[in-house]
């Protein structure tokens, strides 16, 4: 319970959050350095620590010089008073990251997605993460949050994932409280693609971008969207799934009759993901490409009909920037997934397809991370959130 506002009890929660909070972002400190940082007297930073060490949440990590005959004890914050769990789950790959409360590496893998249900799906996220802590000398109970990052838009009404045709069964109600029961509470699921812009932004390239998109273009196509340095997601979770685009030509009789419905995934997905990379190389006469990145790979080595079809999966994506563009008016577009981070072959014929749809041209660059951008976005999201339920477990929010 929050103690009141302006009692001792309230006063004293404050001053250990903000001793706290200065240990966690500028780093060790002793008491006169806490002191001069936070404004606090040094009796009161004193108080803070005693209770903050008590708690597990500080620890006194050496000593050192305060002035002649003098020394002074160096507080850190502890990075072992919790640890959090990151999960991006994909169609070709599950990978995931324990780090401390620092930040820090712990452990982390990356296995094969083979499941083909999505009930054998969230038992071998479970399994692997409880392998994974264990090869950590960890177990789940040490993990405060849980951030798994998923294809497709939770729903909180129904407790599933929508909009995710490429992992089978994703949309079945309960699907979020099967999660939950298998990892535990401090669960958190977000879109993957919001996930790796959080990524992106916080350790990537965009760092520093107030408003900004990353369209990643993999097995699916997705975008996350930051306005003015927040996530944006819209009304029902679903902003940024542009896959749902219209493209091509429309049979405007059958549409209005409602005798057509868009293909999985939307009408841009289907014709700029992987698998399309697939179907253009072969029909340009590539011999038997078995996946995106082989043509990637032919186009580079010099083979024209490879390069054919990689130009125009760039005036597709061009399309769907420059609809974005229209709309939001991004200062930046990074590109990533597995076909977005080919920006060598994609970027100049996606700038020039660009300049006959539209006049706004947002600068694109492709994004830094590859494939850590959703788990790196989980971990900063992870983080933010153990931080504060560790410190209100002991002393309540404010």
């Amino acid at each position: 319970m929050t103690p009141p506002l302006g009692t001792p009890s309230s006063m004293r929660t404050l001053n250990q959050r903000a001793v706290l909070e200065r240990l966690r972002h500028t780093g060790p400190a002793t008491r006169p350095q806490i002191a001069k940082d936070t404004g606090l007297s040094k009796p009161t930073v004193g108080q803070a620590l005693l209770g903050l060490e008590e708690a597990g949440l500080v620890r006194a990590t050496g000593r050192t010089s305060a002035g002649p005959g003098r020394s002074a004890v160096v507080y850190e914050a502890d990075p072992t008073a919790g640890h959090v769990l990151a999960v991006d789950i994909g169609r070709e790959r599950i990978r995931l990251s324990v780090v401390d409360l620092s930040g820090t590496l712990i452990a982390n893998r990356d296995e094969r997605n083979r499941c083909r249900s999505a009930s054998s799906l969230v038992r071998a996220v479970r399994k692997l993460a409880e392998e994974l802590l264990e090869s950590a000398g960890r177990t789940l109970d040490d993990v405060v949050v849980k951030v798994v990052g998923s294809p497709g838009v939770p729903d909180r009404g129904n407790r599933a994932l929508q909009h995710a045709p490429n992992l089978p069964g994703w949309g079945r109600r309960g699907l979020l409280d099967e999660l939950e029961a298998e990892l535990g509470a401090g669960l958190m699921v977000e879109n993957d693609a919001n996930l790796a812009a959080l990524g992106e932004r916080e350790s990537g390239a965009a760092r520093g971008a107030n408003s900004f998109v990353l369209i990643t273009v993999g097995t699916g196509l997705g975008m996350g969207i930051v306005v003015d340095g927040k996530l944006f997601r819209g009304a029902n979770g679903a902003a940024g799934e542009i896959g749902y685009l219209p493209y091509g030509r429309f049979d405007e009789a059958m549409l209005l009759s409602g005798e057509l419905s868009p293909p999985p995934g939307g009408m841009l997905e289907r014709v700029s993901a992987a698998r399309s990379v697939v179907e253009l190389a072969a029909a340009f006469g590539v011999e038997e490409p078995e996946s995106a990145r082989e043509v990637f790979d032919a186009a580079r080595a010099g083979d024209g009909q490879a390069l054919r079809a990689v130009e125009l999966i760039a005036v597709r994506l061009a399309y769907g920037v420059a609809s974005v563009a229209a709309v939001i008016d991004p200062e930046l577009v990074v590109l990533g997934g597995g076909v977005g981070r080919n920006g060598d072959l994609l970027l100049e014929p996606l700038h020039r397809a660009l300049r006959g749809f539209t006049p706004l041209s947002p600068r694109i660059v492709e994004g830094e991370l590859g494939e850590d951008a959703v788990l790196s976005g989980a971990i900063a999201v992870g983080l933010a959130e153990a931080q504060r339920l560790v410190f209100d477990r002991h002393f309540g929010g404010n």
